[in-house]
């Protein structure tokens, strides 16, 4: 999978607050209602280690579901033997697009047994790749053409797990919030997607780096997005990540606005980088979470 470190490193963000960088009203602890999820990503480097003993370490922070980002060469067997040990389920799980156009059978067998819910396309591809081009470099070359050959794609294979029984989704990053031959390419895909195949996990701290805005996405298509990962950053240009709370996104306009929506089905933590021991910092962004105030 492509790293989305890069992206911390290459990012250019424009700094617009909007509503979304607002404290809003008091909300309920657990946002949502819905159980607390973590995108395993935040322990990529732990996971390969210690699958087992990381799983337990996530349940322990207060965790209840977890979406994937990568099994590290284990069988869906394992993986799901594993979760089970944990007392976590595993819901989701991430994959660049060109692991689904090739590997397509071979990810939905995985998937079937694991017992998914979503798949979710985590990287875009080009319609014409430039084989020298490495993706945190090449991602600034995207055009309009290659944003419309994505949701042509994304069609295709949400067609497929549709058939198959599972929801099929794409996650953004930052770059599909700057403006590309005049069009915001989140809009696009949005618009060029069947909502009854493809379905949108909105990062909500990407769209902020990337200039735009979670409340207004939220309002603009409440029916398109169905899950949610929250983040925060000391800073946005260029981002640092931070444990929740502790930065300058403010998430009560965000929940409050997805809540509105009654779309929502799953959210999920997701702090890539850490300043202090990474299951400390996962904690706090649980208890975050648990004990949430706008």
């Amino acid at each position: 999978m492509h790293s989305r470190r890069e992206f911390l490193k290459t990012g250019s963000a424009a700094l617009i607050y909007g509503s979304a960088m607002l404290r809003g009203s008091t909300l309920n602890a657990e946002p949502l209602g819905l159980p607390l999820g973590l995108q395993l990503y935040s322990v990529r480097e732990l996971l390969p280690k210690d699958y087992e003993g990381t799983l337990k370490k996530v349940a322990a922070a207060g965790y209840k579901q977890v979406e994937a980002a990568g099994f590290y060469d284990k069988s869906a067997s394992q993986v799901k033997q594993a979760m089970q040990a944990a007392g976590l389920q595993c819901v989701s799980a991430h994959y660049p697009l060109t692991t689904l156009q090739e590997k397509f059978d071979e990810t939905l067998a995985f998937a079937k047994e694991l017992g998914l819910e979503y798949v979710v396309c985590s990287s875009p591809g080009f319609q014409h790749p430039a084989p020298a081009a490495k993706f945190e470099d090449s991602f600034k070359n995207f055009k309009l053409a290659d944003w419309r050959w994505n949701a042509e794609q994304f069609n295709k294979v949400g067609e497929k797990f549709h058939a198959a029984g599972l929801k099929f989704g794409y996650h953004n990053h930052f770059m599909e919030l700057h403006k590309t031959e005049g069009v915001v390419p989140l809009d696009e895909l949005i618009r060029q997607t069947d909502p009854s195949k493809v379905t949108f996990e909105m990062d909500c701290g990407w769209v902020i780096v990337g200039g735009g805005n979670p409340v207004d996405f939220l309002h603009r298509y409440p029916t398109r997005i169905s899950m949610l990962h929250v983040k925060d950053f000391t800073q946005l240009n260029p981002p640092k990540v931070c444990e929740l709370g502790k930065g300058v996104v403010h998430y009560g306009p965000i929940f409050h606005a997805a809540a509105k929506t009654g779309h929502i089905k799953h959210i999920f933590v997701e702090q890539e980088e850490f300043d202090m021991p990474p299951f400390q910092e996962l904690k706090g962004d649980a208890d975050y979470m648990r004990k949430f105030k706008s």
